[in-house]
């Protein structure tokens, strides 16, 4: 066996192998800065790039860091954070969920850094990612811990401000301000109103009992949690109400404009400060002072917080003083970022945390210090190690497949037997060998054996040039002609059968005998597989398409058909489209989609997904499309369902082309031109629309009860997506598909969640599909009994006692109801028997008037629903008079007019009124007629109670 490689040739390889050449066949790299490159990061998903490489220095690596930071239930050390899930504030202001971990043992460096007047220290890692602001303001750049200066100006993140259009809860000012300015009374509270607050803040307490201690005013009889301070969960207006009290009542605008609030306990002012970060309200970190006490007392301390003006409004000011110094102030505290002061080394080794942020990898620590973040693969290396990590070699052959590439001649040490090398072929030799085969099968295709495989090409619009684009070839009937050309060129009969060129039976044989070819390539361009297909009628040649099994070199579910030719669009367009066929790749290719990829004979999956993330990164954030091409019919409407289960998985904006005639790319091209595929993929509609399109579609959206199935089959689809930032979106999307109010949808979408995922004996109803029959349970009645916990039952009901017991009554009152304002089947038939005898003035001083009726009923449930209603007590006690009478039947006139405007606001939601303005304008017009006819009635209604 070979000997150990040299030291000197592993050096000679580690000089000519330059790392960013290397890790840009798996990564688009771009400029970092200082020397290095950075790209997505190749052994995890991520959304922005975090993976740094530094050719000086043939390093790759990523990042850590440790400190306190800012969750969405105040600041806490990262240390307690490690190993949960929590929420935290992200580079976009928005709040996050994102798992913490520990990175080991590792060197600290100390950040000095100021603002305001106050200083503090941060410890990271010397590559730990910062972002400082560039000269002149207008964005920013990365810097690692080592490469920061004095005098950098690191940029700040707070959270989106939520109270600009928010009104104060007058209950919360009265919680708040009574926290601050009042006591515990009995079983209650009490508030203390002291001049000249007292004006201003008596109006917040309504209707509350008063008395007068002195100057003072004392409210009374209030709420024994107005002590305490609210839960975090309250609403926004309440938390906003609840701050701007208790500022009213502890807090002070000074003469140039600085806001501040005060408090002997240091955790009201760390809670004043999760109130702040929960609405959007910037704040500086507390300050303490000592103040003398009383006579006899020791010196006690006092904290303070400083509230930012800009983010802050007139009307959380409440008292007048207070909102005239706002309003005057020349001095104001806005949002500033902290200034680096010093960095230095230290002797600190220990334990260090951090979080995995896949939106923008980054995060924001206390004190709002916006900060890089490791997406946690914790790899690093030279650039022997990221092909050893990449490609899963060990360390000789990563050296040899380098060696090879940048031709290094190897040597090794003299006597020494010992071969590190896994056994079994080397990568190097399956790769040369797919290279030799494919030039084989090449060559072949120009045979006259081949003509049938020309013919197919050329019939789908492939001429010799683009065969020659591809690489495609043609594999002989003659059952070992590659085999016995391999071996005549040195490989073993274990290189082929290992790397999937050849077969085993009773001897040795091509596996891809009598096909056409297409050879599979990795990014880097190197053959590893190939996708065939039969194109003779031959009982010897049995499936009809062929793809190389799983072998060292070829991993189907990390394979993309294309993906050498596209890599490099992908990453100038941010865009790939993922088609279904290798003749869908071609065809896409030479019409101008050339960022075209397609699956090897397997699902599109996770690992398909990173490698497209890994060459689509665009500048700060990834914001790439990814396109899916399916088939119009029904296996393409379940592709896309499939699709969207999962899309998750993608980091990228995800869409469907999907062709009205079911045409794939390749048809497509051959019948309409290169021009109708580019239309194909420019039409492109978002994958969630397609998809609840679909689901929807298979509902009469015209009837409520339709559109009550659409929206529960819809809500379980979007409940069940777990990137939950998109929920809201999906949940609008559907609202105006099925036309229902936005918050109905939630609401919907909130229910489907809790009931939790759909089981497998549920999966049919769910999905709109027919279930088998439940033979067990008895057939439900034909016409169930009425539930009188439904108002719109009840009123129905009391309407049909008052038609049956008091015809006279009653009378002409009830000539404009109709059978459409009974919606339940055996009320419903009641009143049909009523309208069919002449109505309720046919019953007037007739004794057999219910008894009539009765007889003429063929069902036995309206049957009995008429003896019940000819006796059952009416609910007043006295006689009915005309005012009772009208008020249920106005009211049941009302809530028919109010269905009726339900679905056609219904049928407005749904109508482009563009494309369809006649007919939008006609709704409209019947809508504001409907409106005008609910509010007569509701007048009407009020009227005669």
């Amino acid at each position: 066996m070979a000997g150990l490689i040299r030291e000197e040739s592993i050096a000679e390889v580690r000089e000519k192998a330059r790392i960013d050449d290397v890790v840009a066949e798996h990564v688009t790299l771009r400029n970092a800065g200082g020397g290095s490159m950075k790209g997505l990061c190749p052994f995890h998903d991520e959304k922005s790039p975090s993976f740094h490489v530094t050719p000086s220095r043939g390093f790759f690596h990523c990042l850590a860091g440790e400190t306190r930071v800012l969750t969405y239930d105040g600041p806490r050390p990262i240390a307690d954070l490690a190993g949960g899930t929590h929420r935290i504030l992200g580079v976009r202001g928005n709040w996050i969920e994102a798992p913490f971990k520990s990175y080991g043992v590792q060197p600290l460096m100390r950040i000095t850094v100021g603002r305001n007047r106050q200083v503090k220290d941060l410890h990271a890692t010397d590559e730990h990612r910062w972002f400082v602001r560039t000269d002149n303001g207008s964005g920013h750049r990365e810097v690692l811990t080592k490469d920061l200066k004095p005098g950098d100006r690191l940029v700040p993140k707070f959270p989106r401000s939520r109270i600009q259009r928010t009104t104060p809860s007058p209950f919360g000012i009265a919680h708040g301000f009574t926290y601050g300015d009042g006591t515990r009374s009995g079983t209650g509270s009490m508030a203390l109103l002291c001049p000249p607050k007292d004006l201003a803040m008596l109006k917040w307490f309504p209707n509350s009992h008063t008395s007068a201690s002195g100057d003072n005013l004392l409210v009374h009889h209030l709420p024994a949690f107005f002590k305490d301070r609210p839960p975090l969960g309250e609403s926004v207006s309440y938390l906003y109400g609840w701050l701007a009290g208790y500022f009213a009542a502890d807090g002070c605008v000074a003469s140039d404009g600085t806001v501040m609030l005060n408090s002997a306990d240091r955790e009201d002012l760390e809670f004043v400060r999760t109130v702040c970060t929960r609405l959007g309200i910037a704040t500086y970190g507390i300050t303490t002072q000592l103040r003398e006490g009383f006579p006899g007392r020791e010196p006690s301390e006092l904290h303070r917080v400083h509230l930012v003006n800009e983010d802050l409004t007139e009307s959380f000011f409440l008292l007048d003083q207070h909102r005239q110094r706002f309003v005057d102030a020349d001095k104001k505290f806005a949002r500033r970022g902290w200034v680096v002061r010093a960095v230095e080394t230290t002797d600190r080794v220990e334990e260090v945390f951090c979080a995995e942020v896949e939106d923008g990898h980054a995060f924001t620590l206390e004190d709002n210090i916006l900060t890089g973040n490791c997406f946690g693969c914790q790899a690093g290396g030279d650039v022997i190690k990221f092909v050893m990590d990449i490609d899963a070699l060990s360390f000789a052959e990563a050296v040899e497949r380098l060696a090879d590439k940048y031709g290094v001649q190897l040597r090794r040490e003299e006597g020494d037997v010992r071969d590190d090398r896994p056994k079994g072929p080397q990568r190097g030799r399956l790769v040369e060998a797919h290279k030799v085969a494919q030039q084989f099968y090449a060559e072949q295709l120009a045979t006259p054996d081949a003509l049938v495989a020309r013919q197919f090409l050329a019939e789908r619009g492939f001429d010799q040039s683009a065969a020659e684009t591809f690489g495609i070839g043609f594999a002989p009937r003659d059952g070992d002609a590659l085999f016995k050309h391999l071996r005549q060129l040195a490989f073993s009969q274990e290189e082929l059968v290992v790397g999937g060129l050849v077969a085993v039976g009773r001897s040795a044989y091509d596996r891809f005998r009598g096909r056409l070819l297409w050879p599979i390539r990795d990014a880097s361009g190197d053959t590893i597989g190939f996708g065939a297909r039969r194109i003779f009628d031959d009982d010897r040649i049995d499936a009809k398409y062929l793809n190389t099994s799983e072998t060292p070199i070829y991993k189907k579910s990390q394979v993309l058909y294309g993906i050498d030719l596209a890599r490099k669009d992908m990453a100038r367009s941010s865009q790939a489209v993922v088609v279904e066929g290798y003749t869908d790749v071609m065809a896409c290719h030479l019409a101008g989609v050339t960022s075209a990829v397609a699956t090897c004979g397997t699902a599109f999956g996770d690992e398909h997904a990173r490698v497209l993330r890994r060459f689509m990164n665009d500048h700060e954030e990834f914001r790439g499309e990814v396109i899916f091409a399916f088939d119009g019919d029904a296996a393409g409407q379940k592709a896309a369902l499939r699709t969207f289960s999962g899309d998750q998985n993608f980091v990228s904006q995800t869409y469907v082309a999907v062709e009205p005639d079911g045409l794939d790319p390749c048809d497509l091209r051959i019948k309409q031109g290169d021009a109708a595929v580019r239309e194909l993929v420019a039409r492109r509609v978002p994958l969630y629309r397609f998809v609840l399109s679909n689901v929807v579609g298979k509902y009469d959206l015209d009837r409520a009860d339709s559109r009550v199935d659409a929206l529960r089959e819809g809500a379980r689809l979007v409940s069940s997506i777990r990137d939950k930032s998109k929920v809201d979106a999906f949940a609008r999307e559907l609202a105006g598909m099925v036309g229902i109010d936005v918050d109905q949808a939630r609401a919907e979408v909130r229910r489907a969640a809790a009931r939790g995922p759909v089981r497998a004996d549920q999966r049919g109803s769910r999905r709109g599909e027919p279930q088998q029959p439940d033979t067990s349970a008895p057939p439900a009645p034909r016409n169930p009994v009425p539930d009188l916990r439904d108002p719109r039952f009840a009123l129905e009901r009391e309407t049909l006692k008052l038609v049956i017991q008091h015809p006279m009554a009653i009378g002409r009152t009830t000539s404009d109801i109709g059978v459409e304002d009974f919606t339940h089947p055996v009320y419903r038939a009641v009143w049909e028997l009523v309208a069919a005898a002449g109505g309720p003035v046919a019953g007037s001083g007739d004794a057999t008037w219910a008894g009539r009726l009765r007889d003429a009923a063929t069902d036995p449930a309206v049957s009995s629903a008429i003896s019940a209603l000819g006796v059952e007590p009416i609910r007043t006690a006295k006689e009915p008079d005309a005012a009772y009478v009208s008020v249920h039947v106005f009211r049941l006139l009302e809530l028919t007019a109010m269905r009726r405007i339900a679905d056609l606001k219904s049928k407005l939601q749904r109508t482009n009124p563009v494309e369809n303005a006649a007919e939008y304008n006609r709704m409209f017009g019947e809508l504001a007629a409907l409106e005008q006819h609910r509010r007569t009635l509701r007048e009407r209604t009020v009227g005669a109670s």
